[in-house]
């Protein structure tokens, strides 16, 4: 058991093992707010089994900004981590993983505003919008540890 987190502590100590979990996190969130930005154009009622209010929540004064449905952002938000960690891996630059460790703290702070505004304001959970907001999360995560390796 021991050797097991031992291990754990190396991989996550590790800049390239990071970048990796920050891509496959970014592809689920990438994934995610390309649906609902594919379903906000097109009109498409999405299925919300788990919670019930997707549609409240998505087709809400909230769901745009300036006009643009902000899952677009999303998308825009998590193809800019995509890069950036792919970017690092290709090239070994630590700058690319310093921009990406710094800029998840927007993911972080816009998901906290949207779960915020559907548990206070709206009334209604969409379960996109709150997978979302679980990989933001994630990634900052993995943005503090990062920090944390080249802060050393």
């Amino acid at each position: 058991m021991n050797n097991s987190k031992s291990g754990l502590r190396r991989a996550l100590a590790n800049p390239s093992v990071l970048a990796a979990l920050a891509v496959g996190v970014g592809v689920i969130g990438f994934a995610d707010s390309t649906y609902l930005t594919f379903a906000h154009y097109t009109g498409a009622t999405l299925p919300c089994t788990i919670v019930h209010g997707c549609d409240t929540v998505t087709k809400s004064a909230y769901a745009l900004f300036f006009g643009i449905p902000v899952a677009l952002f999303g998308v825009a938000y998590y193809l800019t981590i995509i890069i950036s960690a792919i970017a690092y891996l290709d090239s070994k630059k630590e700058a690319f993983l310093i921009f990406l460790a710094s800029f998840t703290i927007v993911g972080l702070l816009a998901s906290a505003w949207f779960v915020f505004l559907q548990v206070a304001v709206i009334g209604a959970l969409c379960i996109y919008c709150l997978a979302s907001a679980v990989t933001s999360t994630i990634l900052f995560a993995l943005g503090a540890r990062l920090k944390m390796i080249f802060q050393k």
